[in-house]
């Protein structure tokens, strides 16, 4: 495999060339990783300061082992979350929380931001939410441009009934390069839509890498295999 670095076959490179690839090749290598690794570690720490000062003192085990272990508010906040999510399942929590939802309704400011946040979270995190069905290509912003997008679903109720396009319309949503989550949700005749044979995550690797990086390497023109 040909890295993005390599010098070309013919040409005898000097030693300044040499290393100069080969430090760059690295860098290629090992960004991916270390700034995984450092996410991670950061998203853990920040859980721990978050969730560790709620926890009691003796249930706390650097008062055991002697030492801050990083990860253990993490474990705090995943058995917190099963058991709030197991209570919330049953009929006093679903009493509780319909109680408490009615005395936040009341309140103007709160009641927006609550209401926000709760859509968030539904919308990424509840499991009956639908994802992406196809990826596909549009023509968009004018006949003649193709643009990569996602189909969401068929459009539905009013926007369906309301729009003149003599049939059936695809929810489309069109990312941005390289941020995919923001973008546009477009409505286009079923006809108007090419559904691709590339997976939803390949589709969006070539929306971020902005067209470098395809689902076959080999031959782009190719679906892959």
């Amino acid at each position: 495999m040909n890295t993005p670095f390599d010098e070309e076959p013919n040409r005898q490179p000097g030693l300044f060339s040499r290393l100069r690839a080969s430090f760059l090749t690295g860098i290629v290598v090992i960004a991916p990783v270390w700034l995984t690794i450092w996410l991670i570690w950061s998203v853990v720490g920040w859980i721990d300061s978050a969730v560790l000062p709620l926890v009691p003192h003796q249930f706390q085990p650097e008062q055991y082992v002697g030492i801050n272990l990083r990860g253990v508010g993490v474990i705090f906040f995943l058995v917190f979350t099963v058991v709030v999510g197991w209570v919330a399942k049953g009929i006093l929590g679903r009493s509780f929380i319909s109680f408490t939802e009615s005395l936040v309704n009341r309140m103007p400011v709160i009641r927006s931001i609550y209401s926000g946040i709760k859509q968030i979270s539904e919308t990424v995190f509840a499991q009956t939410e639908r994802s992406f069905e196809k990826a596909c290509l549009v023509q968009y912003p004018r006949r003649g441009i193709w643009a990569i997008g996602f189909v969401s679903t068929t459009a539905k109720g009013e926007v369906n009934e309301r729009a003149e396009a003599g049939g059936d319309l695809y929810s489309v949503f069109i990312p941005t390069t390289p941020n995919p989550t923001s973008g546009f949700l477009l409505f286009f005749p079923i006809e108007d839509v090419i559904l691709l044979d590339m997976s939803i995550e390949d589709a969006a690797k070539l929306v971020i890498s902005a067209g470098l990086v395809y689902p076959n390497d080999k031959d782009p023109t190719q679906p892959p295999e």
